[in-house]
């Protein structure tokens, strides 16, 4: 079973190239970020014919999440508990959520797509916000694997953060001034690790970016950043047995800044197992 995350950056703007890559690479299940589209603009049709299920959570030109799956989709979700919302210039625990999260279980896996919000200054109140919303995910996770200690749960998207000084290789993203380095961003991706669950890509792709500014040379240079995670219970790493970066999709006609992540999942030790969990 393949899984792929994918910053696609206005899916209406780039369907073409998204159906034709899961066509050519035989994705299963694709999580998808800043589809950038109501619900009802999303481009479902060109999904279908290639044989794809789509749930979506977008609500207007801004961020916005989805999952395609051909293996099936069920038990949608569109928030986990305690996720903060956020309105500029506004406080307070009633705050409108944005379409940052969605999750479905897919062949038994359970799947997240997120979009974790980018902080924009370390001044502003957005990385508060950040920082709040991290610390909600992160409590939702641990009790999600703690209820459910043999379920294959797998966050997946665009986390906003380079968890080390290896994951940066863009000299205008500096710890002290820039988001996606500081202290405490680190420390809060560390503690979705502390939680139980492991960064399943790092460990087979030992180098590589996820994302490259379209400003200043960025790509060619190599001037990425890594940013982009496929984080997994301890049941979901134990079934990775491959791993990849779809560097090449940064290349060609009108890409995304940021490119697929990928793993492969080998279930045949669990075809047998009825008692694994299926839904959470």
């Amino acid at each position: 079973m393949r899984i792929a995350t994918w910053n696609v950056n206005s899916v209406r703007a780039r369907v073409g190239r998204i159906v034709d890559w899961l066509g050519r690479e035989e994705v299963d299940v694709l999580a998808m970020q800043e589809i950038k589209c109501k619900d009802e603009q999303f481009p479902h049709a060109e999904f279908e014919a290639a044989g794809y299920e789509v749930v979506t959570h977008g609500l207007n030109q801004w961020n916005g999440v989805a999952i395609a799956s051909r293996v099936g989709i069920e038990d949608v979700a569109r928030t986990f508990d305690g996720m903060p919302g956020f309105l500029k210039g506004h406080e307070g625990p009633d705050l409108p959520l944005e379409p940052r999260a969605i999750g479905a279980t897919a062949n038994g896996v359970r799947v997240w797509s997120l979009y974790v919000p980018n902080g924009r200054g370390l001044d502003d109140p957005h990385y508060a916000y950040k920082l709040d919303w991290l610390e909600a995910l992160r409590g939702s996770t641990a009790a999600w694997m703690a209820a459910n200690p043999d379920a294959p749960i797998a966050l997946t998207g665009d986390f906003n953060i380079a968890p080390t000084d290896a994951d940066n290789g863009d000299p205008t993203i500096i710890e002290g001034v820039s988001t996606h380095v500081s202290p405490a961003e680190r420390a809060a991706f560390q503690a979705l690790l502390d939680s139980g669950l492991t960064d399943v890509v790092r460990p087979r792709i030992p180098e590589g970016f996820t994302y490259w500014d379209y400003k200043q040379l960025r790509f060619p240079r190599n001037e990425g950043l890594r940013i982009d995670f496929i984080l997994g219970s301890k049941p979901f790493a134990d079934l990775v047995a491959g791993a990849g970066i779809h560097r090449e999709e940064r290349k060609g006609d009108a890409p995304s800044d940021h490119v697929p992540v990928v793993v492969d999942l080998d279930l045949s030790a669990d075809e047998d197992d009825d008692d694994r969990p299926m839904i959470f």
